[in-house]
Order: C-alpha cells, then sequence, then structure tokens
C-alpha cells in the first residue's frame, strides 16, 4: 500500500480564525477554501489537514485518516482492516469535503473514527447527502 500522508480533520467554530492560524503556523495558504471548509495539503510537515465549521462542543478532532494513491490501496486497507477481525464501512465514489473518494473506516475502542482515502476528482459539493452542509452539521461525510 502507497500512504501518501497522514490525515486529520478538525471541526473549528470560526473557520476563517482558524484559516487564518494555520496560514500563519505553516507559512502557507489554504490549498481549498470553501464556505465552512478549509484544507491545507502541506509538504513539509507531510499532512492533510481539513477543517469543518461546527459548534464548540468540547471534541474539536472530527476524524482521523490515512491518505492512499490508488483504490487498490483502499482495497487493501479494508481485506487488512477485515482480516485482522474489525468492522468496516466502506464509500465509493462518494463526494466528501469537496472532492470525490473511495475510502474504508474503522473505528478504534473509544469511537474515534479513521478513514484510509483516495481523491479522485475535486467536486463542488461538500457532500453526497443533500442535507448535510459543511458549516454547522452534524451529518458531515466525514464522519464514519
Amino acid at each position: 500500500m502507497q500512504i501518501l500522508k497522514p490525515h486529520v480533520s478538525l471541526n473549528v467554530s470560526n473557520i476563517d480564525a482558524s484559516v487564518a492560524f494555520y496560514e500563519r503556523a505553516f507559512g502557507v495558504s489554504a490549498s481549498k477554501r470553501r464556505e465552512g471548509y478549509a484544507k491545507f495539503d502541506l509538504q513539509e510537515p507531510s499532512l492533510n489537514l481539513t477543517m469543518v465549521q461546527a459548534p464548540r462542543t468540547g471534541l474539536n478532532a472530527s476524524h482521523f485518516g490515512v491518505q492512499v494513491a490508488s483504490t487498490e490501496d483502499v482495497l487493501a486497507a479494508k481485506a487488512r482492516f477485515e482480516a485482522a477481525g474489525l468492522s468496516t464501512r466502506s464509500e465509493e465514489n462518494t463526494s466528501c469535503c469537496y472532492a470525490v473518494q473511495d475510502k474504508v473506516w474503522v473505528e478504534d475502542p473509544d469511537g474515534n473514527a479513521w478513514e484510509v482515502f483516495v481523491v479522485k476528482a475535486d467536486t463542488e459539493s461538500f457532500s453526497d447527502t443533500p442535507d448535510a452542509p459543511a458549516a454547522n452539521s452534524s451529518r458531515s461525510c466525514c464522519k464514519s
């Protein structure tokens, strides 16, 4: 499996303030901006960091993940998870976070969601689910 970089998705209460902070912290501009959403695709450190505006709940991590190079890598991760006795949930050609992706999800014992995913293309839609807007949504496509 060719792993490209780790992925962290944060829930933030003010997307503009968070983008301004991370642009200063990383010294680069966000690579993608939409209403209620931002992405930093960093080379140094190698990280895919996304932020979704959501009400402050005390839990700021939305989910974690590993970006891989191909759908075949996603399928290999799924097979490895299932061989290890883990319950998986797969999504194919799903529109999530303004990108078309294939992914497989697992949850740790505390309910922390992990995805292994490949980005296949950009899209103008945050989600395949019409009632899951980026801003202020508890039904984000990026929740397992």
